[in-house]
């Protein structure tokens, strides 16, 4: 199936976009951008010179994914959120000249498979949202998220452990964790989960 994108949106010649992957109105897509298969990329939306954008990835309206961002399979990418690249933004070079794209070095965000950035989330480079995780609406990550952690607020903590499917996990035991959802279990070995063989 082939991809679709909307007559008001501005994709580079260089960019290359995945069969059935739909570039809604007013989208953005930045020269040598990748995005995979099945994708969204919502209305308004912005993606970076040389991002990196897996399979069945949904990049919400209005959010801003800036280079050298790296969104692997199915991550979820909610409306107005902003990865950022400027480890120390400036406007103007110290001799007073405006800054131009030599004047800095992009530094990346990094967003593992399956993790989810609610509405509103600014991640603030470089850091990188482990696999499976939840950041909540709203928050600003300023340090790496666990794999399956539930992190919200400003700068965002951890407060759960979530699974495959979004569910908060219960305790099931020394050391383990259930989701209530799809049964899946998962053991805690110091602070990092691991799914367990079904």
């Amino acid at each position: 199936m082939a991809s679709t994108v909307y007559s008001s949106a501005d994709v580079d010649d260089t960019a290359q976009i995945g069969d059935g992957t739909t570039v809604w109105h007013l989208a953005q897509v930045r020269e040598r951008a990748r995005i995979g298969k099945d994708c969204t990329v919502g209305r308004g939306a912005y993606v970076g010179p040389g991002v990196v954008v897996g399979d069945r990835v949904k990049i919400q309206n209005y959010a801003l994914v800036y280079e050298p961002a790296v969104l692997e399979n199915e991550v979820f990418i909610g409306p107005a959120a902003v990865l950022t690249n400027d480890l120390r933004p400036r406007a103007a070079t110290l001799d007073g000249r405006l800054k131009g794209t030599q004047d800095w070095s992009a530094v990346g965000v990094v967003v593992r498979h399956g993790a989810s950035l609610g509405a509103g989330v600014t991640v603030v480079a470089p850091v990188t949202v482990g696999q499976w995780a939840i950041v909540g609406a709203g928050s600003v990550v300023t340090r790496n998220v666990p794999d399956y952690s539930l992190s919200v607020g400003s700068p965002a903590r951890h407060v759960a452990w979530v699974g495959r499917s979004g569910g908060t996990l219960l305790p099931a035991g020394a050391h383990r964790w259930r989701d209530p959802l799809d049964g899946r279990g998962y053991d805690d070995h110091g602070g990092e989960l691991r799914e367990l063989a079904r």
